[in-house]
């Protein structure tokens, strides 16, 4: 069994701990860590655009990327949210079992 960590990122910390409770109360991810304060510069419709954000680091299977992309998707404020995903290639066993316990 795989698991991923998905990065995400929103305007608004109202946003991202909606996003976060959502994801755990139906456990789809086992821990959301919520970062504020992230600076992002990037091009959005021809123009440079620098913000700042707050960033969900979503631990969870690899088998349920597609149902976290589109709870996130039905609740994220930005019209094509960041939603990329980075495979756990090694983590404390522990940790791992803890995980898969968590989410369905």
């Amino acid at each position: 069994m795989g698991y991923c960590i998905i990065n995400c990122t929103t305007a608004s910390k109202i946003n991202a701990v909606e996003i976060s409770e959502y994801l755990i109360e139906n456990k789809l991810a086992a821990c959301v860590n919520i970062v504020p304060g992230v600076i992002s510069v990037y091009k959005w419709e021809g123009k440079t655009v620098e913000g700042q954000e707050f960033l969900m680091i979503i631990k969870t299977k690899e088998s349920l990327f597609k149902k976290v992309e589109k709870a996130i998707i039905e609740r994220h404020e930005y019209s094509l949210p960041e939603i990329v995903a980075t495979p756990i290639k090694k983590g404390n066993k522990d940790y791992l079992k803890w995980l898969k316990s968590e989410t369905v």
